[in-house]
Formats: C-alpha cells, structure tokens, sequence
C-alpha cells in the first residue's frame, strides 16, 4: 500500500485523508470496538495489532518510495526495462531502507500497544501481571514485570537490526 501510495497520485489522493484521520487515534480508543466484534480473545489481539502497526509501514513506505531517485528509474526505463523490472530492480531495493525502519518503529509500537491492551481486556499477558501486582501492591513484580518488557523490547529490536543487516547490507556503506 505504501509504495502505490508513494508512486500513485490518485492513490495518494484517496488514501492519505483516511491515513491522516486513522494514524493519531489511539489504539486502546478502537480495542473496544474489536472487543465487541471479536471477542476478549486472541483475534480481537491480533487485529489491534494489525491494525497499530499499519500507519507507520505506509508511511514509512511511502516515503521510501517517494525517495528513489526518478533518474534511477528513467535510466532503466530507457533502457529497456519494464515496469516491473524497475519496480522490482530499483525501486523496491531503494525503498528497503525506509521500509525497515518503518518495520522497526511500528514493531516497537505494536509490541507497547499488546502489552497495554493486556492491561486493559486480558486475563494473562506481561501487561496483565504488572497491573495484578500493581492491585495487590506487589512492587518487586511490578518492577521484574518493567524489567521483562525493557529487554523484550531491546531483543525484537536487536532481531530488526540483525534482519536489516542481512536484507539492506549497503546501508551505512560510502561509496
């Protein structure tokens, strides 16, 4: 979505006003509503977490399809490349960048949102022990319970830098 949004105009113009409407609601705010849809299981989890982590990859993009240089892209073009080509060939791989960290921020986002959505509509879960321990003035858990979602967070971003590495190696590399 992000990199039709970031090479389509009209794509652009149908769907930033209902991404700029959707990206600053909170997610907790709609969790409800998926609640009554789904239910206080796993699928009304999973949407929610889709549907946090969707504003950050399109617009990250979308700006890393915005970025591709357009002589990259008529260089190819001009010399006999497809569309496809081209999408697959430069613009995709220059985007890649952009599309990671947008991966990375919204992973980062999304992890935040489960473990407040475990707070709030849960019955296990990091989120839900803290705020069991935080009842029953139980601080040590509390702070085992801040300290077990600090180094979860620090290894899934580790994981998304190890993945960078191996996807993008040319980043951070002069030429």
């Amino acid at each position: 979505m992000g990199l039709l949004i970031g090479t389509n105009r009209y794509a652009l113009a149908v769907t930033r006003p209902l991404l700029n409407f959707y990206r600053p609601l909170p997610p907790l705010a709609y969790y409800t509503l998926l609640i009554v849809a789904f239910g206080i299981g796993e699928t009304s989890k999973i949407f929610l977490l889709f549907l946090t982590a969707i504003p950050t990859i399109v617009i990250a993009t979308e700006a890393g399809a915005r970025s591709v240089r357009t002589e990259f892209m008529q260089g190819a073009r001009s010399l006999g490349a497809s569309k496809w080509q081209v999408f697959r060939l430069i613009m995709f791989p220059a985007a890649m960048p952009q599309i990671i960290t947008g991966l990375r921020l919204s992973l980062a986002i999304t992890y935040t949102t489960l473990v407040a959505a475990e707070m709030v509509a849960a019955t296990s879960g990091i989120g839900w022990m803290v705020l069991q321990a935080a009842q029953f003035l139980q601080t040590p858990i509390i702070y085992l319970g801040i300290i077990v979602m600090g180094i979860t967070g620090l290894l899934l971003d580790v994981l998304m830098r190890w993945a960078e590495r191996r996807l993008v190696p040319w980043v951070g590399k002069s030429v």
